[in-house]
C-alpha cells in the first residue's frame, strides 16, 4: 500500500517546562531580544526530541520542531512565527509606538498600503464580539514588543538557526525528513520603517537578511517553511477595500521578494505558507482564494502549504479543481486538513475525504496531508495531539483507499 505523508504547520503545544522556562527569561537591553542560556538551550533540545517522538507516535512523516527554538515568553503567545526574526536581525529598535495603537492608514486607488491592526476590517465589522471578553475570540498576545526599522537591517541569528537545525536533525531518524519555518520577507517587513526611503528598499533588505536564514536551513538538508500569511492576511488589513488589481499588483512585490530571497535553494526543499491569519473570528472579511491563486503560484517552491480544513475556506479545495491547468507539475500541495480554529476533533473519514479531493486533483504522490496552521497557543494541548493523531489515522485511511 501506498503512504501518503504528513506534516504539520508549525507551532505546536510546549511543555510545561519550557513554558515556565521561556517566561523566566530575561531580555537583552534593546527591550525585545531574550536572553539565553546553556541550561535553557539543552532544555530546548530537548523538547525538540521529544515533540518529534510525539509527532512521529501519531503519524506525522515529516515532523518538524514544534517551533520550539523560537522565542516566546507565556503559554498563550503564538506570534514567535513573526517575533522570533526581531531576535534575529540587527536595524531594529523599540521606538514607543505600539502598532495596536497607531492612527489608521487610508489607502487610495493605485496606492495600496496597510492600515493598523485595530483597524482590520473584520475587526471593525465584528468590533462588539472582539471587544467582549466572553465571545471566546482570541488575536493572541506578543511575547515581546513591537519594534521599528530604525537602521541598516542584518543577520544576526547565525547561532540560534543553528541550534535549531542541529536539534531538529538530532532528533529525525535515517531518511526521515523534517522542516523549519521562518518569515517570509513580505511579513517581516510589516512593522514600522523609520529608516529606508522606501517601502520597496524596506522589503529588499529583508531579502538580503533572511536568505542567509533560508540557505542555513536548506544547507542542512531540511525543508525550509516560508511563512507568509501576509499574501492572503493583507487584505483585511487595508482599509478601504482595495480593488482585486490593485491588491495583486501589491502582493505581486511579496512574491517577487520570495522569489528573491529563495534564488539559488534547492525547490523541492521550499515550501510556502498561506493563510487568512489564525486568530479565532470571523475572518468574513478575507480575500477569495480565486483571487489571488494564479499569483501565489509564481513562487518558485516546491510545495505549498495552505488552510483547507476551517468553515471559512475549506470549499475553495473546488478551486483548486477548477484551475489544475495553473498548478505546476512539479508542485507538491500540502493542504490543511485538521483545523486550528476549533476544538472539535476531526473524524479520520473526513480527513481521509479532504485528502483525497486533492489526491484526485494532483495525485496522491503530490499530496501531503497538514494542519491549516500551527497548533501551540491555538487550542488546548490535548486537543492538539488528538487532532494530529486523527490526522495520522486519516492518510492512512486515505492511503488504503487511493
Amino acid at each position: 500500500m501506498m503512504r501518503i505523508e504528513t506534516t504539520t504547520a508549525g507551532s505546536l503545544p510546549r511543555t510545561q517546562a519550557l513554558i515556565e522556562a521561556n517566561a523566566a527569561r530575561s531580555f537583552e537591553d534593546d527591550g525585545f531580544t531574550l536572553k539565553t542560556t546553556p541550561e535553557f538551550e539543552a532544555l530546548v533540545a530537548e523538547a525538540v526530541r521529544d515533540v518529534v517522538e510525539r509527532q512521529r507516535e501519531r503519524g506525522i512523516t515529516q515532523p518538524g520542531d514544534g517551533e520550539f527554538g523560537k522565542a516566546m515568553s507565556n503559554a498563550v503567545d503564538y506570534g514567535a512565527w513573526w517575533t522570533y526574526s526581531f531576535q534575529r536581525n540587527s536595524g531594529l529598535s523599540l521606538t514607543g509606538k505600539d502598532i495596536f495603537s497607531q492612527q489608521p492608514v487610508r489607502s487610495q486607488p493605485g496606492d495600496v498600503r496597510l492600515t493598523t491592526f485595530p483597524d482590520r476590517r473584520d475587526w471593525t465589522l465584528f468590533a462588539e464580539a472582539y471587544q467582549d471578553p466572553e465571545s471566546g475570540i482570541s488575536v493572541g498576545k506578543n511575547a515581546t514588543a513591537f519594534p521599528a526599522t530604525t537602521g541598516p537591517i542584518a543577520y544576526t541569528g547565525q547561532d540560534a538557526i543553528a541550534a535549531d537545525t542541529r536539534n531538529l536533525k538530532a532528533a529525525l531518524r535515517e531518511g526521515e525528513r523534517g522542516f523549519l519555518t521562518a518569515i517570509a520577507p513580505g511579513s517581516a517587513a510589516r512593522i514600522e520603517n523609520d529608516y529606508y526611503a522606501s517601502e520597496q528598499d524596506h522589503i529588499d533588505a529583508w531579502v538580503s537578511a533572511l536568505h542567509e536564514e533560508y540557505r542555513a536551513v536548506t544547507d542542512a538538508g531540511l525543508v525550509l517553511q516560508l511563512d507568509d500569511p501576509s499574501l492572503a492576511e493583507n487584505w483585511d488589513q487595508i482599509n478601504p477595500e482595495p480593488s482585486v488589481e490593485d491588491y495583486l499588483a501589491f502582493t505581486q512585490i511579496r512574491i517577487e521578494a520570495i522569489n528573491a530571497a529563495i534564488e539559488g535553494l534547492p525547490k523541492e526543499r521550499l515550501r510556502l505558507h498561506l493563510c487568512w491569519g489564525s486568530w479565532h473570528g470571523p475572518h468574513t472579511t478575507d480575500i477569495e482564494l480565486k483571487h489571488i491563486l494564479r499569483t501565489v503560484l509564481g513562487a518558485n517552491v516546491g510545495q505549498i502549504s495552505f488552510e483547507a480544513a476551517n468553515a471559512r475556506h475549506e470549499h475553495e479545495w473546488a478551486v483548486w479543481e477548477e484551475h489544475r491547468d495553473l498548478i505546476p507539475d512539479d508542485l507538491i500541495l500540502v493542504p490543511g486538513v485538521v483545523g486550528h480554529s476549533t476544538n472539535l476533533v476531526e473524524h479520520p473519514d473526513l480527513v481521509a475525504q479532504r485528502i483525497e479531493r486533492f489526491a484526485r486533483i494532483v495525485g496522491p504522490e503530490r499530496v501531503i496531508a497538514a494542519t491549516d496552521c500551527g497548533l501551540g497557543g491555538r487550542v488546548h494541548p490535548q486537543i492538539a495531539w488528538a487532532k494530529l493523531e486523527s490526522l495520522g489515522e486519516g492518510a492512512r485511511r486515505a492511503a488504503a483507499r487511493v
